[in-house]
């Protein structure tokens, strides 16, 4: 029989699961599958794909240099349907970018939300349950690439560096990404809530 670690059960210091809410302040998307930049939408419309027409819709992916244990371009499942910002990270991005204002249209947001603090250090598995009764399943947190960094360069023409600035100074402000697990219309002025799980940070044994 082989050996089993020893389990140590009061290393994992587990937070119980809770429930927050906070409001839709937008909805976006792309014109076509070709634009990363997104525009305002009255509602959006989330099937099992994503947001149908969208450059992140699809039930699967090609693996890119997110993902360095995949050869570029594997098919693989799209966790990252769905790109959901926060107002308050957002405005402290520009502020530690110096400009005066980051829009979530620039970045490709479809979602843009208040209210709930820390939005991008929610942890995976949370589910978001907006009132309409779309459900959005969290992957993660969305990290910063020079790619977004360029599209808010372009709206700054007379600021140089901000391609580079913005993955420097936007790790863990960045929101999220998520998948559709229950399909529905979202629209601006909705209850959104994050109903967090359980909360464990697993040991180095």
């Amino acid at each position: 029989m082989t050996d089993q670690p020893a389990l140590i059960p009061e290393e994992f210091r587990i937070a119980p699961k809770f429930k927050v809410d906070g409001k839709v302040e937008g909805v976006f998307r792309t014109a076509s599958p070709d634009d990363f930049q997104t525009t305002a939408a009255e509602n959006l419309e989330l099937t099992f794909e994503g947001v149908p027409g969208d450059r992140h819709a699809g039930f699967t992916r090609k693996s890119g240099g997110r993902e360095p244990w995949y050869e570029r371009g594997t098919e693989m499942c799209n966790e990252r349907q769905v790109s959901i910002l926060a107002v308050d990270e957002l405005d402290e991005v520009a502020r530690k970018m110096e400009i005066e204002d980051l829009k979530s249209e620039w970045i490709g947001g479809n979602i843009l939300i208040s209210a709930i603090a820390n939005l991008t250090r929610v942890p995976p598995r949370t589910r978001l349950v907006f009132e309409g009764g779309t459900v959005i399943r969290v992957d993660g947190d969305n990290a910063p690439c020079r790619f977004a960094g360029a599209a808010i360069a372009a709206n700054y023409p007379d600021r140089e560096g901000l391609d580079l600035l913005f993955p420097k100074v936007a790790r863990g402000l960045r929101g999220l990404v998520g998948f559709v697990e229950k399909p529905g219309v979202i629209k601006p002025g909705e209850t959104v809530t994050a109903h967090i799980p359980e909360q464990w940070i697993y040991p180095r044994t």
